[in-house]
């Protein structure tokens, strides 16, 4: 899945966007939704990490940042050469966060419909971004059909964040910098590398799963998410950028109180 959660600690929140899917926010929701019954009804904050997120689907970013921000205005537009490529996507409000703390977490790898996420959060004040500056993609191409099959790619407008400001090629500058600086063995630990089938969840290591109940099969496979759970957020805790977040969330929380 593109959206995966964990409860960093009590009342602290951990989501991960991979990519942007369509049912990117209906996913983020119903994982909101299982951390915040994890932790007795609510949470005070939440990380959001967007790193070495590539983009993917424009509405699935629009929706993602719609969920968070509670005021009229734009989420991100576009501007061109051309009349059609002049595009409006406004906000919906309805911050299902309710005004809690957020941290936005960025880096290099963050490309596209990340940085259109980050930017719209960033300009509406709903969140802090940290990390490094994005990768600057913030351009729409049409592919133009040509004879014998070819294509051309060419590049018809750019995304704008709320307040005016270009992605392309300048990306989204953090409020809060940070550099790569690895806590213990990060760098081997880190939750941002390649999944693996046996990462995914509900993967057995059973020789014959036939032989079990379904009632077994479903007791082991929620074991085993547990167990995994339990190392993910390990991982998560010796990564610097993570370990920055939750003590910027938790000096925040305080202040808020």
């Amino acid at each position: 899945t593109s959206v995966k959660g964990y409860l960093l600690e009590k009342d602290i929140g951990y989501i991960r966007i991979s990519s942007f899917q369509n049912p990117s926010a209906n996913l983020l929701k119903e994982t909101l939704d299982k951390l915040v019954k994890k932790n007795d009804g609510y949470l005070e904050s939440l990380v959001l990490d967007m790193r070495n997120n590539p983009g993917g689907v424009l509405e699935g970013a629009v929706d993602i940042a719609n969920l968070f921000i509670d005021k009229k205005g734009l989420v991100v537009y576009t501007e061109g050469r051309i009349p059609s490529s002049n595009l409006k996507f406004k906000t919906e409000p309805g911050d299902i966060m309710l005004g809690s703390p957020i941290v936005v977490l960025i880096n290099e790898g963050s490309a596209s419909a990340s940085e259109i996420v980050a930017g719209a959060l960033q300009d509406h004040k709903r969140a802090i971004i940290m990390g490094s500056t994005s990768f600057g993609k913030g351009s729409v191409q049409t592919i133009i059909e040509l004879d014998g099959g070819y294509g051309l790619k060419v590049t018809t407008a750019r995304y704008y964040t709320p307040s005016g400001r270009s992605i392309q090629a300048k990306g989204i500058e953090p409020d809060i910098a940070l550099k790569n600086i690895s806590l213990e063995n990060e760098k081997e630990d880190s939750v941002l590398g390649d999944t693996k089938e046996s990462d995914l969840d509900g993967h057995l290591e059973v020789e014959d799963p036939s032989q079990l109940s379904d009632e077994e099969i479903i007791t082991a496979q929620e074991d085993k998410k547990s167990e995994e759970d339990k190392k993910v957020i390990k991982k998560l805790k010796k990564d610097y950028f993570v370990h920055e977040a939750t003590n910027l969330l938790k000096a925040l929380t305080v202040l808020g109180k």
